[in-house]
C-alpha cells in the first residue's frame, strides 16, 4: 500500500488554504476601511446613535455683494433640549419647567409633559435662540436643560435682491436662487456633540463629553452691487406704479466682461416674511428675467441691421425707398406709424423704427445668412449663467417645417421668436464690447476651507468685427442723440440705444390692446461704463410704447448709476440728424 496522500485531498487542502488566506484578506481589508479610510465617519455614527447625542448644525456661508458686504449670512444661535432622564427626577423637572417656561414665556405644564413622557433622550424644545439670550438661559443653570450651539440665516439688506438670493427652508436647503443653487458649496458639515451614557441611559460618572466641531460652508461672493440692484429695484417699482403695469424687468451689465451688475424682476418675494404656503410664492420667487420669455420687438433691429453691416451688403447712409408696406407672402408688413417714409438711410431707418427697413436688410441677406447671425447673438440657446431656469428661447428656420417666408419679415423686427431679458442684452452689449459676446456671470469668487475659486469673464465668440461693431453703436447713439425728444437722454452724457414694442402673444395670436414696452442701451456712449435693459409689462394709461414708457426708465435709473460710480459728464449731445 502506498503512503502518499490521494490527489483529491491535497488539492481539496491547498483551495481550502487559499479561502482562509482570502477571508483574512477580506477581513484586513475592512479593518483598514473601518479604523483608517472611514475612521472619521464611523465615529461621528457612533457618536450620534448614543443616548443624548445631538446634531451641531454648521454655519452657512455668507453670500456677498460686489463690495464684499453680507446679502445672506448666519448668525451663532442655541438650540434648546430637554434631557429627559435627568427629568426623572419629578421635583428637580418640575422646578426646570417652570424656570424655562418664565425664560421661554411659554406654559410649563406643556414643557413638564414634552420632557416626561418618555424617560429617555432629549427633545428639543424649539431652535435658533439668539446667542445672546442663550448665554443667559444658561446662567440660570436649569436642571436637564441643554443648550447646543446652531445658527440663523438673516438677510441684512431684507428682500434686497431677493429672486437671485434666495431663501433657506426649515430643514436648511436653499429653496432658490443661489441659495439653492450653490446649497452644496453654502451648506458645509454638521457636527456632534454627546454625553457618553450606560445601557440603561445613564450618564456616567466623569466621562468626558465628545465633540466633533462642525465645518462652516462656503462663500460665495456676487457680481452684483448692493447699491445698483437697490436702485434698479426702487426705479422699477416707480415705474410699474406710474404706467400701471403689471410687471417687468431691469438688468444692468459690464458690457466688456458680461459681469451682472443688478437683476430684478417684479412682483418679488420679500425675504423677511416669507409664507412658504403662500399659493403664489413661485410666481414671486420666479426670476423672470432669465425664465420668462417674450417677443423683444424693435431692439431685436440692432441685431438685423449689426448682420447687414458686418456682411457688408451696407453702410449707415445706404438707403430704400419705403412705402410704409410692404407683401410677404400675401401677408402685408406695415411700419408701427402705419407711415411711408419716401427714401429713408440705414440710420434714419433705425431712428423712426421702421419694420419694413428690416425686413429690407433681412430680404437682402437672405435667411441662411440671417439665421446664422441669429444663432451667433446667442438666440434660441441659454447663456450659462449658472443660475437654475435659464429659458433657451425659441425661433423657426427655413429648416423647419412650419417656417414660411412671412417669418423671415416678422423675425427681422423682432416678432414671432421669444427670448429672455438676459439673452437680449448680452447680445446688444456686443456693439460696445467690439463684437464679442460675453457670457454673464453673477458669481465671481467662491471660498471654501480647502480652496478658492475666482470666476474670470469668458468671450464665447466673436459675432461681429470691430468695425461693425462700432459702427452700430454709433448708429444707436444718433437714435437717442438725434432725436431731441427721445427720452433715454441723460443730461451730460451720450446714450446709445434702442426702443422695442411689440403685443402680448396670446394662444390665438396677439392681444391688440396690451403691450411690452423694452429699451436696451449703453451709458455713456464714448465708453459704456454699463448696459442696461428696461422691460415692462402691459402698461396702460395711455402711454404704452418703448419711447414712452421703457426709455425714460433707462434715464432715471443710468442717471443714478453714473452718478453712483462717478463718472463725470461726457458732454454735449449730438445735433439733431
Amino acid at each position: 500500500m502506498s503512503n502518499n496522500r490521494p490527489d483529491h485531498l491535497t488539492w481539496r487542502h491547498w483551495v481550502m488554504g487559499v479561502l482562509v488566506l482570502a477571508s483574512i484578506a477580506m477581513v484586513m481589508v475592512r479593518l483598514y476601511q473601518v479604523q483608517i479610510l472611514n475612521h472619521e465617519d464611523y465615529l461621528e455614527q457612533a457618536a450620534v446613535t448614543r443616548q443624548g447625542a445631538a446634531t451641531i448644525p454648521a454655519a452657512r456661508g455668507a453670500i456677498l455683494d460686489a463690495t464684499g458686504y453680507p446679502l445672506a449670512t448666519s448668525v451663532d444661535t442655541w438650540d434648546i433640549y430637554i434631557d429627559r432622564f435627568l427629568w426623572r427626577d419629578h421635583e428637580k423637572a418640575l422646578a426646570a419647567a417652570r424656570g424655562l417656561a418664565d425664560f421661554l414665556s411659554v406654559s410649563p405644564d406643556g414643557l413638564l409633559h414634552m420632557g416626561t413622557e418618555d424617560d429617555l433622550g432629549d427633545v428639543l424644545v424649539t431652535r435658533q435662540v439668539e446667542y445672546g439670550r442663550g448665554l443667559q438661559l444658561d446662567a440660570l443653570d436649569l436642571w436637564g436643560i441643554r443648550l447646543i450651539p446652531s445658527s440663523r440665516r438673516i438677510y441684512p439688506e431684507g428682500d434686497l435682491a431677493g429672486q437671485l438670493v434666495g431663501y433657506v427652508g426649515r430643514e436648511g436647503h436653499g429653496l432658490w436662487g443661489v441659495e439653492a443653487d450653490l446649497d452644496a458649496t453654502l451648506q458645509g458639515r454638521d457636527g456632534w456633540m454627546t454625553i457618553e451614557r450606560d445601557a440603561i441611559g445613564r450618564p456616567i460618572a466623569f466621562s468626558q463629553q465628545r465633540m466633533k466641531e462642525p465645518t462652516s460652508g462656503g462663500e460665495v461672493q456676487l457680481t452684483i452691487d448692493r447699491f445698483i440692484q437697490g436702485m434698479a429695484e426702487d426705479t422699477l417699482t416707480a415705474a410699474l406704479q406710474q404706467y400701471n403695469a403689471r410687471s417687468g424687468s431691469i438688468i444692468v451689465m459690464d458690457p466688456y466682461t458680461g459681469a451682472i451688475l443688478a437683476m430684478t424682476s417684479q412682483p418679488s418675494v420679500d425675504l423677511d416674511s416669507v409664507d412658504l404656503n403662500d399659493p403664489e410664492l413661485d410666481a414671486l420667487v420666479r426670476n423672470a428675467a432669465i425664465t420668462d420669455l417674450y417677443e423683444p420687438g424693435s431692439v431685436f433691429k440692432t441685431l438685423t441691421t449689426a448682420a447687414a453691416l458686418d456682411l457688408g451688403l451696407v453702410t449707415p447712409e445706404s438707403s430704400f425707398e419705403d412705402k410704409g408696406a410692404v407683401d410677404v407672402g400675401g401677408y402685408t408688413i406695415r411700419n408701427w406709424d402705419l407711415q411711408a417714409h419716401g427714401l429713408v438711410s440705414v440710420r434714419q431707418y433705425l431712428q423712426h423704427s421702421l419694420n419694413t427697413g428690416a425686413y429690407w436688410l433681412a430680404d437682402m441677406m437672405g435667411p441662411n445668412d440671417f439665421y446664422e447671425y441669429v444663432a451667433r447673438f446667442g438666440m434660441g440657446e441659454p447663456t450659462h449663467l449658472g443660475l437654475s431656469g435659464e429659458a433657451e428661447g425659441t425661433y423657426r428656420t427655413p429648416a423647419d417645417s412650419d417656417w414660411y417666408p412671412v417669418d423671415l419679415a416678422t423675425n427681422s423686427y423682432g416678432q414671432g421668436l421669444a427670448v429672455t431679458p438676459l439673452q437680449m442684452l448680452t447680445a446688444v452689449n456686443t456693439f460696445a464690447n467690439g463684437g464679442m459676446l460675453m457670457r454673464p456671470y453673477i458669481v465671481s469668487r467662491v471660498v471654501t476651507p480647502t480652496d478658492v475659486r475666482t470666476y474670470e469673464p469668458v468671450q464665447v465668440r466673436r459675432v461681429i468685427s470691430e468695425a461693425a461693431a462700432d459702427t452700430m453703436l454709433d448708429l444707436m447713439r444718433d437714435v437717442v442723440e438725434g432725436l431731441e425728444w427721445h427720452g433715454a437722454r441723460v443730461p451730460g452724457y451720450q446714450v446709445a440705444g434702442k426702443t422695442g414694442t411689440t403685443l402680448v402673444s396670446i394662444p390665438t395670436g396677439y392681444d391688440l390692446d396690451t403691450t411690452i414696452a423694452s429699451f436696451a442701451g449703453f451709458i455713456p456712449y464714448e465708453a459704456p461704463k454699463v448696459s442696461i435693459l428696461v422691460k415692462i409689462d402691459q402698461p396702460s394709461g395711455g402711454l404704452n410704447l418703448g419711447g414712452q414708457v421703457a426709455a425714460p426708465v433707462f434715464a432715471d435709473l443710468a442717471a443714478q448709476v453714473m452718478d453712483y460710480l462717478r463718472v463725470p459728464p461726457t458732454g454735449a449731445t449730438v445735433a439733431n440728424r
